[in-house]
């Protein structure tokens, strides 16, 4: 088949690649594009990158819809946790997870700032009526792990606000964890070089600028003070029945596809054995939180 077949515009292509209209036309194999790249001196490696994370992302989204079907067919309850530094990559990749998945047994919760009634009832409560139902999966863009971080930052809670938080959070997800709900926690991590680069290309970008706040602008000025809060969090709410899985993300595709690795590592679900790709996730971009794990975001 012609390679005009997959294009819209034969001048896109020309214009990305460097081939001429004759060329496009007349190509209908792979090695016939990359015999005439190499006649005309072209760099196609970022042209094949691209294509070899497509086609990966492809097959793990693939599994991925295999994987609801099976959490449907069991009626498992499962709540996928997001959270790590502002710009580390978190709404991209749930979009990616959820892109193919049927709207009607997944969800995506990404909660905006309590309400006054909300403020006065414990803090858990809004965090809950959002948990996953029976043959549900259920994606948290940020949780109730905002007051582990980013509310004592911000000075958004109290002291014993967060102090009270620390001590019933492990208590909380273990109930859950007893009532058949399987958590999995991803701590996304970024470098803070990597955290102003994206800053700066989100201001520049008119389809990206509505996620550029005060807040994010903070967070590169109080780069520290994350740090403590983060380690606190890892250090006192890391649990047998409820780990921090931490994600190396200054490479955001490498990060969807291997995060998307590990979930389906924790299912042994219909079809997994008929995958036509690893399923396990790589240990250099992928690793379970313990004290002296070396991180990219100190």
């Amino acid at each position: 088949m012609p390679i005009l077949a997959y294009c819209v515009t034969f001048t896109t292509i020309e214009l990305k690649m460097g081939f001429s209209k004759e060329d496009l036309e007349g190509f209908k194999y792979r090695k016939e594009v990359l015999a005439r790249a190499k006649q005309l001196d072209l760099d196609l490696s970022k042209h094949v990158a691209n294509r070899k994370y497509e086609l990966e992302l492809a097959r793990l989204q693939a599994q991925m819809v295999s994987l609801q079907h099976w959490v449907y067919k069991n009626k498992l309850r499962v709540a996928i946790l997001l959270e790590g530094r502002d710009a580390a990559g978190k709404g991209g990749t749930i979009k990616r997870f959820t892109e193919h998945l049927n709207p009607r047994t997944r969800r995506i919760v990404a909660l905006n700032k309590p309400t006054e009634i909300e403020k006065g009832q414990w803090f858990f409560r809004r965090y809950i009526s959002q948990l996953p139902e029976p043959g549900e999966i259920v994606f948290f863009d940020r949780s109730w792990y905002n007051r582990a971080v980013v509310e004592p930052v911000m000075g958004f809670c109290t002291p014993a606000q967060y102090d009270q938080f620390m001590v019933q959070v492990p208590e909380f997800e273990h109930m859950l964890y007893e009532d058949g709900v399987i958590i999995i926690k991803f701590w996304f991590s970024i470098t803070k070089e990597e955290q102003e680069k994206r800053f700066l290309a989100r201001v520049k970008n008119p389809l990206k600028q509505w996620k550029f706040s005060p807040v994010d602008q903070k967070g590169q000025e109080m780069w520290d003070k994350y740090t403590y809060y983060k380690e606190q969090m890892f250090s006192r709410t890391h649990t047998n029945f409820s780990p921090w899985i931490i994600v190396k993300t200054n490479n955001k595709r490498t990060a969807r596809l291997e995060s998307m690795r590990y979930i389906l590592s924790r299912f042994e679900y219909d079809g997994k054995s008929d995958s036509e790709t690893i399923l396990q996730p790589d240990p250099n971009v992928i690793v379970r939180y313990y004290r002296h794990v070396q991180q990219i975001d100190i």
